[in-house]
């Protein structure tokens, strides 16, 4: 595909995309030729990287969500991360020396993702352009913002009861999207394998909580009430 014929590829800002914030648009045509960059579609459920594949591209996600997942040996599924609209996947393991990945991505909608080459992105072109050193200062940003979200799961999961699982979680994301109604972009499934607990222990514990005044919801839809706190 040119690279005219990509840029229109994407109908929305590419201004808006972390990993190009700072680029001029006139630039960007010059950015994704020298990143080798490439388009590609996926349908809901459909697996974007398996386990132990190869990975030397860094995907972006113009559209839709996927899931960073890791099953072990009895099939049972656990959500690391869920990955939103103009983040980034699959950079932990394009910037190692083994490029193996130990989990999966799967698109939990119609997904539609650019693959940019990682060691292009770390290794400036021979014309030193200005705009790829920005675009250095991005990547590096953004996979420390990654870990941080790692680690955000990490202290979710490592709370005792289920509650405190539950409240951490609505917590994270009432102060992110900065309101106390909001909703998620997981199913309650979802949820639970996010959360590493049973669904029907999650959808019980969801209802004593409503129960006792510290949440609404509807579906995916929540909010936090007074006696939350």
């Amino acid at each position: 595909m040119y690279m005219k014929d990509l840029l229109k590829n994407y109908n929305k800002s590419w201004k808006d995309i972390p990993l190009f914030s700072g680029i001029q648009g006139e630039d960007m045509s010059s950015l994704l030729e020298c990143l080798r960059a490439f388009i590609r579609t996926y349908e809901k459920d459909e697996y974007i990287v398996l386990y132990n594949d190869s990975v030397e591209c860094v995907g972006v996600l113009l559209e839709g969500t996927v899931h960073m997942i890791k099953e072990d040996l009895r099939g049972n599924k656990s959500i690391l991360a869920a990955i939103e609209e103009r983040e980034l996947f699959g950079e932990t393991f394009a910037c190692g020396a083994d490029l193996t990945s130990t989990v999966a991505f799967v698109a939990t909608t119609p997904v539609k993702v650019l693959f940019v080459h990682f060691n292009k992105v770390m290794h400036s072109c021979l014309k030193s352009c200005e705009f790829h050193h920005r675009l250095i200062e991005n990547m590096v940003a953004l996979m420390a913002r990654k870990n941080a979200l790692l680690m955000e799961k990490l202290d979710i999961t490592s709370k005792r009861t289920l509650r405190e699982k539950i409240s951490a979680y609505l917590t994270i994301q009432a102060q992110r999207k900065k309101s106390t109604h909001f909703t998620i972009s997981m199913g309650r499934l979802e949820l639970a394998d996010y959360l590493c607990v049973d669904r029907s222990a999650l959808t019980r514990e969801l209802s004593n909580m409503k129960k006792d005044g510290m949440i609404d919801f509807e579906k995916n839809t929540f909010q936090i009430l007074d006696s939350f706190y």
